[in-house]
């Protein structure tokens, strides 16, 4: 299967720093319920789909929780940097809601779809200790994949 062409990643807010005095004014550190091995405790959830693109923002979710998925159920390659050069098929909905407080701290609400809904829930799972191994459903393209790049497929606690 060929890579999907378009980079996502975890924005760097210092490299944003509009966005991170934002955040650091907006909400004190000791409320936000954020921990992760990838987004230090006290760190929001940062989606940048446009890296390229400094003028675009990043999107900022602070205590993000999804509240109801839906649409279809679709299957599609992820990738990560917490298991580099594995890539693998993984199962999720094609729509979230979610809620979230924004980088200037106000509640909100959103329904992703597409791209923007499947790289919300990746993110989301490592907040709850998920890596996207974890929910792949093809037991031997799972092994195959990890042994490649050097990881031991036992490290993988199956949520599928």
């Amino acid at each position: 299967m060929a890579r999907h062409p378009l980079r996502v990643g975890i924005a760097d807010l210092r490299r944003r720093p509009g966005t991170r005095r934002r955040v650091e004014e907006s909400v004190p550190l000791d409320d936000l319920e954020v921990s992760t091995a990838r987004v230090p405790v006290g760190e929001p959830v940062v989606i940048d789909l446009e890296l390229e693109d400094p003028a675009s923002p990043p999107l900022v979710l602070i205590n993000p929780e999804i509240t109801a998925v839906g649409g279809s159920i679709c299957t599609y390659e992820e990738g990560c940097l917490s298991v580099p050069g594995v890539y693998l098929d993984v199962v999720r909905p094609s729509v979230v809601d979610v809620s979230f407080r924004d980088a200037m701290g106000r509640p909100k609400r959103m329904k992703a779809d597409g791209l923007m809904a499947r790289c919300i829930q990746h993110e989301l799972d490592h907040l709850n200790g998920v890596l996207f191994v974890d929910r792949v459903t093809d037991g031997e393209k799972l092994s195959a994949g990890l042994n490649e790049q050097g990881f031991n497929p036992a490290d993988v606690r199956s949520i599928a």
